[in-house]
């Protein structure tokens, strides 16, 4: 009988594959059922945002940049507004602080939640997708109730935010948040002991921390890693400063600290929306800036904030027009996607092992092609 010979095969996942999580594409080398070499190959998204941000005025940009990280789209229009206001040193008012506060934990609560039921999604356990977008909707409800959007919101702007809170929006979104609290043991109970979930996620795809900071790894992976790093608190922006929050932490790195990261930042975000709505004041919702004859003057900014993927930053050159010359973003995304071929290469995973690494990083594609 003659010696069995097997030969390596390369494969594609995606840009299809609904578990890619958008048009990701990634290049498997196999022996057998086993992955070899995992390469990421992008761009399939790429819509030159920076470059039509710099033929835009500023006021135009935004609604742009809603389309840079859609799933947490507060946070693209944020971390812009702070890069513009730093060149101009605006003063944002008091009132507008807090709201964008809630807005951006709101949405970073919302990111979360969707993360927990694609998650489960993709690795086979549909409940917690409902649970997760039936708790989402509380908080797009939110969103559209006040500036009219439920998912690219245009809201936060230059100066502050585009509108003022409407009078129902305070108890409706303290009656969302202990509705979502109470909740969060539900989600707990579904996945948190389940044999399936904690075969398929415990110890798979780990990394170590030293390595995740080689990489750039930013936000609930790193942090799920033992890594104690949270711009929030260690390079406070806004009014964050203010607030009373923890920075929970994982130990282990893998798939199923990624899970818990995600579910126990919920825990804390809820705690600085209900501390942001208790200390909301009066006042101006914006500064007094006209979006159509506004110049900034000559110069340059980089602001970063804490997203629900990672760092998000943006630089901004200005030459003193209604125009920025240059912008240049950053998300947590690309550095996470970076990272999975270390994850993953000659370790013994399958493909169903990808899927679970992949999900667990929580990357958005937009955040990588721009």
């Amino acid at each position: 009988m003659a010696d069995l010979r097997t030969e390596e095969f390369t494969i594609n996942m995606g840009p299809h594959h609904p578990s890619t999580h958008g048009v990701c594409r990634l290049i498997l080398t196999m022996d057998g059922e086993k992955i070899l070499k995992i390469e990421p190959s992008i761009g399939y998204l790429h819509r030159a945002i920076e470059k039509i941000c710099e033929n835009r005025t500023y006021t135009q940009c935004i609604p742009i940049l809603d389309r840079f990280e859609y799933v947490t789209a507060m946070s693209a229009n944020n971390v812009f507004a702070l890069a513009a206001e730093k060149i101009v040193q605006i003063e944002v008012p008091e009132r507008a602080e807090y709201i964008r506060v809630i807005m951006l934990e709101l949405n970073r609560i919302a990111s979360h939640l969707l993360f927990y039921g694609v998650t489960a999604m993709d690795i086979g356990a549909l409940t917690p997708f409902l649970y997760g977008l039936r708790e989402r909707e509380l908080i797009i409800d939110l969103f559209e109730m006040t500036c009219g959007q439920r998912l690219t919101y245009n809201y936060i702007r230059v100066g502050g935010v585009s509108k003022d809170l409407p009078d129902e929006f305070v108890p409706k979104c303290r009656e969302a948040m202990q509705i979502i609290s109470e909740k969060l043991s539900d989600y707990e109970g579904l996945l948190n002991e389940n044999p399936i979930w904690k075969v398929r996620n415990v110890g798979v795809g780990a990394m170590p921390a030293q390595d995740m900071i080689a990489y750039g790894v930013s936000g609930p992976v790193l942090r799920a890693g033992g890594v104690d790093y949270d711009i929030r608190r260690d390079d406070p922006y806004s009014i964050y400063d203010r607030f009373d929050f923890s920075i929970p932490t994982h130990p282990n790195g893998d798939c199923y600290d990624r899970y818990l990261q995600r579910l126990a930042e919920i825990k804390e975000s809820i705690k600085i929306v209900n501390q942001a709505l208790d200390g909301l004041p009066e006042g101006d919702f914006k500064a007094k800036v006209n979006p159509i004859t506004w110049k900034p003057p000559a110069g340059e900014a980089y602001a970063r904030i804490e997203n629900s993927r990672g760092e998000m930053g943006c630089y901004i050159i200005s030459d003193g027009t209604n125009k920025p010359l240059r912008v240049k973003t950053r998300g947590g995304s690309y550095n996470q996607l970076q990272a999975l071929p270390a994850m993953v290469d000659g370790k013994g995973y399958l493909v169903a092992d990808l899927v679970a690494i992949f999900a667990s990083l929580d990357v958005i594609m937009p955040e990588v092609d721009r």
